[in-house]
């Protein structure tokens, strides 16, 4: 696996190691391991697939007030997906990056930062690792299209939940 630090303090992109022949691929998508050794100790606590049959579908941003981070793998498709960090000691606070999600590529996404995607291909799957349970009564969030974080969508999303629609501005 290759471990790139990006910009965000915390925020990798990791990109496994494929291994082809006439049969197909293989790849190791988790390795705490190779996480540990690059200063990420992630113990997986809960897995999540999410399967969005559309393109132009967005989820998020989401998060919990806790120390959970995430690790996201597109297994189908592509997404647009926007890192937001929130961590008010963070040199990046309220700074946002965008990653292609394809595969094999896995997004790393620190505790204290949140997350959304919108699907660029139909019968997108991402499959992601949490270091924590979700617990409702610590979900945070921020509306895509919040005047306060400037963020540029590829495209204007077709299918948003109304919960992800309706969040209150930030400030």
């Amino acid at each position: 696996m290759t471990i790139e630090p990006l910009d965000i303090p915390g925020a990798h992109i990791i990109r496994p190691e494929v291994f082809a022949d006439e049969r197909g691929q293989f790849f190791r998508t988790f390795c705490p391991k190779a996480l540990s050794n690059h200063g990420m100790p992630f113990e997986v606590r809960q897995c999540n697939l999410s399967a969005n049959p559309h393109t132009g579908t967005l989820r998020g941003f989401h998060g919990q007030r806790s120390a959970e981070e995430k690790l996201l793998l597109c297994l189908t498709g592509a997404a647009h997906d926007i890192l937001l960090d929130l961590r008010p000691d963070s040199s990046t606070f309220r700074q946002w990056r965008a990653i292609e999600l394809t595969g094999p590529l896995l997004l790393h996404v620190p505790s204290g930062c949140v997350n959304a995607w919108l699907t660029t291909l139909p019968d997108t799957l991402i499959h992601y690792w949490h270091s924590d349970i979700y617990r409702p009564e610590l979900e945070i969030g921020v509306r895509y299209n919040d005047p306060a974080f400037d963020i540029r969508w590829p495209a204007d999303p077709i299918l948003i939940s109304e919960k992800d629609k309706n969040r209150p501005n930030y400030s």
